[in-house]
């Protein structure tokens, strides 16, 4: 069933990019499986402001929690690496890879469906809370409890493929083998404190070794998108992601 899984959000992204321009926006994708009964969840849940769903609250009997990490391709990383203004390139992917997610949980759902087992898809973004800027449900999180990647020390998942990319997920009542999680860090400041070049990267300096100010990121990202007037939500800044050792792979070099 994993297999299958594989395919349908491998054919799903090659649909998408068959019907629109020729330009190449993501790499292949890293998908991860997650126990719903994983005690990470409860314990998301209790350390979370306002509270992290538990899989069975988005529904009943859920046994699976998948996770998906859509890498952007390097040309469009490396768009974004200079200047304090999101590039083009940068703001175009992020929409498209909104509707991306959702028409891959749209194609997960029908499957699992086929297959006899109800699914239960999340909004790939913009399901936050309009005061604490916090989403009850935190596909970078669960990513990582699927053993999709480390968090670093820009508080996004680094995956193998690195951290420049968008993550979506899905819950079903299919029981499917759990992934282990990565064990170390991905992070080059975490591993042996050799990097903090994301803080350098920040341009409105919401990101901090020891705190990172939700409300000055979103003030950035929302003038952001006043200036990119871009179809679609294009509320984006990516500095924290690009230029970096971690951009687009794991920098930490394993024995």
């Amino acid at each position: 069933m994993k297999d299958l899984i594989s395919q349908q959000i491998e054919g799903v992204i090659a649909g998408y990019l068959s019907s629109g321009s020729d330009q190449v926006l993501w790499k292949a994708p890293l998908i991860g499986y997650a126990s719903a009964a994983d005690p990470l969840f409860k314990h998301l849940k209790r350390s979370a402001h306002q509270g992290h769903l538990l899989p069975t609250d988005l529904l009943e009997g859920t046994k699976t929690v998948i996770a998906y990490f859509l890498p952007f391709a390097e040309a469009i990383v490396s768009s974004n690496a200079s200047g304090e203004l999101p590039s083009i390139e940068w703001a175009y992917a992020y929409s498209q890879t909104n509707e991306l997610i959702t028409l891959i949980n749209k194609g997960l759902e029908l499957l699992l469906h086929v297959k006899g087992y109800r699914a239960c898809t999340i909004p790939a973004t913009h399901d936050f809370d309009p005061i604490s800027l916090m989403s009850a449900w935190s596909h970078r999180h669960v990513a990582y409890i699927a053993g999709l990647g480390t968090f670093g020390l820009n508080r996004m998942l680094i995956t193998e493929k690195g951290c420049g990319g968008r993550i979506g997920s899905i819950v079903t009542e299919l029981e499917l083998a759990p992934d282990e999680r990565i064990k170390g860090d991905h992070c080059l400041y975490l591993h042996n404190g050799s990097c903090t070049a994301c803080l350098d990267r920040c341009p409105c300096r919401a990101l901090q070794k020891d705190n990172f100010n939700r409300q000055k990121c979103y003030e950035r990202l929302l003038e952001n998108e006043a200036r990119l007037q871009l179809e679609g939500y294009a509320d984006v800044c990516g500095k924290c992601c690009c230029g970096l050792p971690c951009s687009v792979k794991n920098p930490v070099t394993k024995k």
